[in-house]
């Protein structure tokens, strides 16, 4: 599949957030009660952050999605570094796996992150997404020990494994 990675438009939205909440159970399965975090919605997150989408040139259909952060903007993680690129909510819908979609939004993340000047790439990973953690170690990043966990207001909130790659 030959695809084009763009900066999402709110037309794509609907389908962006369709594609997390598809590729997310299909992976680890549907989330119990719902997210009530604000940010999982594509326009939220659209509004401080560039959210990119990979688009099967054939079809047009939104095979794949992941969102950064800009150099002066709002970080996704509290305890990502001025100098890092903060990734988060990277997806491949379930129909379009095994094709290097998850591979090419990342290593284009990397790209984007020496054209913007930073020094790396910081991303956050649930301890069970255990195929998101192979590609990321595929890809050349190594685990931060000392930054896993979620924080928000310097207190860890809960379990999540930190991945950064210099670049």
């Amino acid at each position: 599949m030959s695809i084009e990675i763009r900066l999402a438009v709110p037309t794509d939205y609907e389908a962006v957030d369709a594609l997390i909440a598809e590729a997310y159970a299909f992976d680890y399965g549907p989330s119990s009660g719902g997210s009530t975090d604000g940010s999982h919605l594509a326009a939220n997150r659209a509004r401080q952050f560039d959210v990119w989408v990979a688009v099967d040139r054939d079809s047009g259909e939104i095979v794949g999605t992941i969102t950064t952060s800009s150099r002066g903007t709002q970080r996704l993680h509290e305890d990502a570094r001025p100098d890092e690129l903060d990734v988060r909510l990277l997806g491949v819908s379930p129909r379009a796996r095994r094709q290097g979609i998850g591979s090419q939004l990342t290593e284009f993340v990397t790209a984007l992150a020496r054209e913007r000047g930073f020094s790396g790439v910081f991303l956050k990973s649930a301890p069970h997404m255990t195929p998101a953690h192979r590609l990321y170690e595929h890809l050349g990043f190594r685990r931060d020990h000392a930054r896993d966990g979620l924080w928000i207001g310097g207190e860890r909130v809960f379990d999540l494994r930190t991945y950064v790659i210099d670049v």
